[in-house]
């Protein structure tokens, strides 16, 4: 019987593509599929086969637009600057417009199960207040603290001990404090919303019926025990919808495939050093700028050929190696073809994807500062030694498995069920 879904996205970079990989998967099989989504990102929604709907009073962005973008976390110096944007640009400081916007919507057409994109609390205050079925979207590694892991964001490697252990308690309690100074402008958006107030902003993100992660269990530390509504569903592996037709580079030398993030992180720099490192490489380059940087201001060697996009998925089965900031959609895909990783974070949650990807012995990483001399020892290596492709193809054949079945989809429309039977 065909569902009615409700999804809620912004424009979050790498988070667009797993959410409306899940939408158009509904849509396949029938179902309603409506996204409350930035301007920016209706060709994309519509290019899945959903109905895009526009933000109303909540915020508008483009994060392939440095000028357009909502958090601009690239002019911040620090690592707390860039959360800070995230906290008071997107998850709480706008919430009520979000919830208003979504509550909105909801009054006008109703959907028997609301899907958004985790950091928008303001849309799951909504959902909570329609009385609806509500879950929300992790498109990376879970990232709360939980027991059996180091707190996520740092990119520890696991305790070892008890120093370690009393590390994990010390960062974790300082990580958590400076979510609290979105809990009034949140609290705000709850009471319009007629929901009471809530004493923690993180404990408002588990105010959901399923927390679904777009993530490898394989990836993350065997040893995490997460909450009993948080699911892993496996990882999304389409390609965005503008990305190109593949074109590889002439010869037959090994192929890197070069992938930074997909919105503004002042990359250009390091664009050029990659492919500086690989001209000294005996190797073939494909690098991807993605939209956010024009591929004509890239200077390369000839062994590299720059273009603005190409379906990863489809590159990466003659690939080699990755050079990646390990956003975690390009990083996940690699690793679904078994190809390792040379790991270099700009930001965001690119260091503990990062680290997961070493811990796993799947690829190194090396600083954001890096020379291209240093840049190339490092491809030169995973190159060389067999053990990180040997380590990537284990976790290949990991993901397959969980990606077997639409585990996402699966339980997405076992609560549209539980909305059915309520009713």
């Amino acid at each position: 019987m065909p569902e009615s879904f409700l999804f809620a996205t912004w424009a979050g970079g790498g988070a667009v593509p797993p959410v409306l990989s899940i939408a158009r998967a509904l849509r396949e099989r029938g179902h309603d599929v409506r996204v409350l989504a930035d301007t920016s990102l209706h060709e994309e929604v519509a290019a899945v086969g959903a109905e895009p709907i526009a933000w109303t009073t909540a915020p508008q962005g483009d994060a392939g637009d440095p000028a357009k973008d909502v958090i601009k976390d690239f002019e911040t110096r620090t690592p707390l600057g860039a959360f800070a944007r995230l906290r008071d640009r997107i998850v709480c400081g706008p919430a009520a417009d979000y919830a208003r916007d979504t509550l909105a919507e909801l009054r006008a057409r109703p959907a028997d199960v609301l899907v958004a994109e985790h950091m928008l609390l303001g849309a799951l205050t909504a959902g909570e207040a329609a009385g609806i079925p509500v879950a929300s979207l992790v498109t990376t590694l879970y990232p709360f603290p939980t027991p059996g892991a180091p707190p996520p964001g740092p990119g520890f490697a696991p305790a070892t001990g008890a120093p370690g252990r009393l590390r994990d308690r010390a960062v974790t309690a300082l990580m958590l404090k400076p979510w609290e100074k979105g809990l009034p402008a949140l609290n705000a958006a709850r009471v319009a919303s007629g929901l009471p107030a809530v004493d923690s902003v993180v404990g408002a993100f588990d105010r959901v019926d399923r927390l679904l992660v777009l993530s490898p269990r394989a990836l993350d530390y065997p040893g995490r025990r997460f909450p009993d509504h948080v699911r892993h569903v496996g990882p999304r592996l389409d390609d965005p919808a503008w990305a190109a037709e593949l074109e590889l580079p002439a010869g037959d030398a090994p192929l890197v495939l070069v992938g930074l993030s997909s919105s503004f992180m002042k990359q250009h720099p390091l664009l050029e050093r990659i492919a500086e490192a690989l001209g000294t490489l005996p190797v073939r380059g494909l690098l991807t700028t993605g939209p956010a940087v024009d591929p004509a201001t890239v200077r390369a060697p000839g062994n590299v050929l720059v273009t603005a996009a190409a379906p990863h998925s489809a590159a990466l089965r003659h690939a080699a190696v990755t050079v990646t900031h390990a956003g975690h959609g390009t990083a996940v895909k690699s690793l679904a073809a078994g190809v390792p990783l040379v790991c270099v974070p700009l930001g965001r949650d690119q260091v503990e994807v990062a680290r997961h990807v070493e811990v796993a012995g799947a690829g190194i990483t090396v600083r954001k500062t890096a020379s291209a001399g240093v840049i190339a020892q490092a491809v030169a290596r995973v190159l060389r030694e067999p053990s990180y492709r040997r380590e990537a193809r284990r976790l290949a054949a990991e993901i397959a498995a969980e990606t077997a079945t639409d585990r996402a989809v699966a339980e997405l429309e076992a609560l549209a069920v539980r909305a059915t039977v309520r009713d």
